[in-house]
């Protein structure tokens, strides 16, 4: 029996991020129709629209949430907020022709009826809100429903910059000013990008007044000393940084349990590529390259079956209710081997896999909150509220690991990708040597010194080495990368020179509005 002073928390936490695809073509680059345009549409405005019906029914609810710099920029670009309201409207054109081809097909009519029916709906909230959805995500967070944390400008992985200093504190600290600049606040946690963590990394986050980071679960496990009460509390390093270890079973219960349902929606199958080009032309207006419309027909049971979203939602509650009863069981048997302690575990979901992945993923998450609630076995809360119920925290010394790869993100580095390394390092060698070197110039010298700061943060991405290990688009990949690291050179080099392009440089500005408000003494040396 559950003693009545006994916590049993979730920590909730979703991260969203996407690399900064705006800067090499002048017109919507094809790749925001496979990932961001199907992000925002299957993940971001519902998550927003959850968290309206929950509050609009006063049933309480507490997410953590990761917005990277980049994605943050992406969704506040006037351009990309128009692409896609133009895209929507394709969609839904395309939608409409569908209804009209499929009129004597009642099962398969009524689906696309429910589909345009959702892109209506959203292209409604869309348009209320202006496009703009981060001030809807600031709204939550100004009653406490979201509790923020900062990550790194690019999502850069850290540990590969351990040698170089200054780039680690100019990535979380662009990182910083970026979410002060987006939501007029500073949260009190700091989010490793892939959970990269290696020594020496918690002094980076403390001197920028950060409480609290998360680790993957090995990382945390493997400390010196063993943590005590293992992921079910958090502990400290040194410098008072408080360190949560992960639950490594969440993602297990998502992508093996979960996901693979035979009622769920095939992610798979969608019209986009397996129409004749020529059906899809409301939406494609012309153009030749495939891209994801959503259109998604069929269940994941075999042979093929019409996707039944009613039967669908009632299992997303189902597995609501099977995901909070494992979670409760395992505090409750945590506590009593811990001598009746408050416990917690903390539940890091990727973004993706709510919406995009598993497209039924939102509404399970809105019904762990409803269930949550509702039963009282079981509290979702906050990183903060944990720490302020648990002043007495294990001093640990952590050990280096990541979320990626076998559990220290060697994808990230390897024969397809190891090259692009040794650029951005460079690159960040002779950033901070500018910095330092005119620390005190203005006017056109500023104005590069910004754009090459801006160039060497998105070269140092993790984004591109990802997709040439994965081959997807990664020529895209090694476009943007070089794209990055030229313009920083073309910089470098004219400063050498002391001879500016004005014409190129306003050109490249107008190309690359990302972080407009950033200053290159972010790569200088502290002192």
């Amino acid at each position: 029996m559950q003693h009545k002073n006994v916590k049993r928390q979730l920590v909730i936490t979703l991260v969203a991020h996407q690399g900064y695809t705006r800067c090499i073509e002048k017109s919507i680059p094809s790749i925001w129709q496979n990932t961001l345009f199907p992000a925002i549409t299957d993940t971001y405005i519902p998550l927003l629209k959850m968290m309206e019906n929950l509050q609009k029914d006063e049933v309480p609810f507490s997410l953590s949430l990761v917005l990277s710099p980049t994605l943050c920029a992406l969704l506040d670009d006037p351009v990309v907020q128009e692409e896609y309201s133009l895209w929507l409207e394709r969609l839904i054109a395309l939608g409409e022709q569908e209804i009209e081809r499929t009129k004597n097909m009642p099962d398969l009519a009524a689906l696309v009826k429910f589909y345009v029916k959702q892109l209506k709906q959203k292209k409604n909230f869309f348009t209320l809100c202006g496009g703009m959805l981060l001030p809807k995500f600031a709204e939550f967070a100004s009653v406490g429903h979201i509790e923020f944390l900062v990550t790194a400008a690019s999502f850069c992985f850290l540990p590969h910059y351990r040698k170089l200093n200054e780039a680690i504190d100019a990535q979380i600290e662009m990182g910083l000013v970026s979410h002060r600049n987006y939501f007029g606040a500073i949260p009190e946690g700091f989010w490793l990008p892939a959970m990269g963590y290696m020594e020496g990394l918690e002094k980076n986050i403390r001197k920028y007044g950060f409480s609290y980071t998360v680790l993957d679960s090995h990382g945390f496990l493997f400390s010196e000393p063993m943590p005590q009460n293992g992921v079910f509390s958090p502990a400290c390093c040194r410098n008072s940084l408080a360190v949560f270890g992960r639950d490594p079973k969440t993602p297990e219960d998502i992508n093996q349990n979960f996901v693979k349902n035979a009622v769920y929606r095939n992610q798979n199958g969608d019209i986009g590529f397996d129409f004749p080009l020529d059906d899809l032309q409301p939406l494609l207006q012309g153009q030749r390259e495939r891209c994801v419309t959503g259109f998604k027909y069929w269940a994941q049971k075999s042979p093929k079956t019409i996707y039944n979203h009613c039967a669908a939602d009632k299992q997303a509650a189902l597995d609501a209710a099977k995901f909070l009863a494992s979670k409760e069981e395992r505090l409750e048997k945590a506590s009593r081997e811990l001598g009746g302690k408050s416990v917690s575990l903390v539940c890091a979901i990727d973004a993706r896999d709510l919406g995009q992945n598993w497209y039924e993923g939102i509404y399970w998450l809105e019904q762990v909150f409803r269930q949550a609630a509702q039963s009282g076995g079981i509290t979702c809360t906050s990183y903060s509220d944990v720490l302020r119920k648990q002043p007495d925290l294990q001093e640990i010394s952590p050990f280096m690991s990541a979320n990626e790869g076998s559990g220290y993100a060697e994808n990230l580095l390897d024969k397809s990708n190891s090259w692009m390394l040794r650029y951005a390092l460079k690159a960040a060698e002779r950033m901070v040597d500018l910095a330092d070197r005119f620390s005190g110039d203005s006017g056109l010298k500023e104005r590069c010194l910004n754009l090459a700061a801006k160039q060497v943060l998105i070269a140092q991405s993790s984004d591109w080495p990802r997709m040439l290990h994965a081959g997807i688009k990664s020529d895209y990949a090694c476009d943007i990368f070089k794209y990055s690291v030229q313009g920083f050179s073309t910089i470098y080099d004219s400063l050498g020179a002391n001879s500016v392009s004005t014409e190129w440089l306003t050109r490249t500005e107008k190309d690359f509005p990302l972080f407009p408000w950033i200053n290159y003494r972010i790569f200088g040396k502290k002192r």
